[in-house]
């Protein structure tokens, strides 16, 4: 059962921001001060992605482990909702599902892709290295 009216269970999802979160903001920080440029949130690419290197066909999603479903067992910020198990598992899905066509249909589309999961954002060092890699 929700512990929330649904008047502030809706208020509450009304302050989600799907754009220019923290582990967005500073992913976009890093990279900017590694000296790299990019574009933001290109709505003629499939999934919006977060930044986009448009001369090396290379992009960024920036993933909520929560609102993305991320897989890793050590992650602690993908746990499930205690109630209304039903519909978030339904909704979590559609969006991990919604995810996996939006990458494929990069890749066909000749673009590389690299997801940072927010539980990535912490270690500062290792998130630099992974996007150097990427990029590089």
């Amino acid at each position: 059962m929700d512990t929330l009216t649904p008047e502030q269970r809706s208020e509450r999802m009304r302050r989600v921001r799907n754009r220019d979160t923290k582990p967005e903001l500073l992913v976009r920080h890093l990279v900017h001060g590694m000296g790299y440029r990019y574009r933001l949130h290109r709505r003629d690419l499939p999934g919006s992605p977060d930044l986009v290197f448009i001369s090396r066909r290379k992009v960024i999603f920036v993933h909520g482990c929560f609102w993305h479903r991320h897989a890793d067992p050590d992650c602690k910020l993908a746990r499930l909702p205690k109630s209304k198990l039903d519909f978030w598992e339904s909704k979590l899905e559609t969006n991990r599902e919604r995810d996996e066509r939006n990458v494929a249909r990069l890749k066909e589309l000749g673009w590389d892709v690299l997801i940072i999961w927010e539980c990535q954002t912490i270690n500062r060092d290792k998130l630099k290295a992974l996007i150097e890699e990427f990029l590089g």
